[in-house]
């Protein structure tokens, strides 16, 4: 029985306001789902636009295979996230409203092997909202604790 590949952007949700989630597909070569189905991917910084009408992951970090060989991989550049049309279109028109972005929440490989990120639609968190958060988690934490 293999693992299940789950790699999550902690910041995301810290950072965010997620009002709306997506499972897209990814464009991936070959040595980068092998160092996916490894674990070796970094959210850092990575967010999506769009460009032509396609969603486009930017600063996405999926280290380079190691037994790639000579068709191994550049670390870090756009993929194209691949989406419905009519996704892509109402995602397109919340984004140019004000304050809206796309964020890869977390990435994961299916139970076909295919590597998908699940992308979130939200609005930038101010300080308070963060500080609430951080007290909730606090308190979640402290109730898990007396449980048990």
């Amino acid at each position: 029985m293999e693992e299940k590949i789950f790699i999550k952007n902690r910041p995301a949700t810290f950072e965010y306001a997620i009002e709306d989630r997506l499972t897209a597909g990814v464009v991936l070569t070959g040595s980068e789902i092998k160092s996916v189905r490894n674990g070796k991917v970094s959210f850092n910084d990575s967010y999506c636009f769009f460009s032509n009408g396609e969603l486009w992951i930017k600063s996405l970090h999926i280290a380079e295979y190691v037994n790639a060989g000579y068709a191994g991989h550049v670390p870090v550049h756009d993929r194209k996230l691949l989406l419905q049309k009519k996704e892509l279109t109402k995602w397109n028109n919340k984004v140019k409203e004000k304050g809206f972005s796309i964020v890869p929440l977390n990435m994961f490989v299916n139970e076909k092997g295919i590597a998908k990120i699940e992308i979130g639609l939200g609005k930038g968190k101010k300080l308070h909202d963060k500080r609430e958060s951080i007290k909730s988690k606090d308190v979640e934490r402290e109730m898990k604790r007396y449980l048990k």
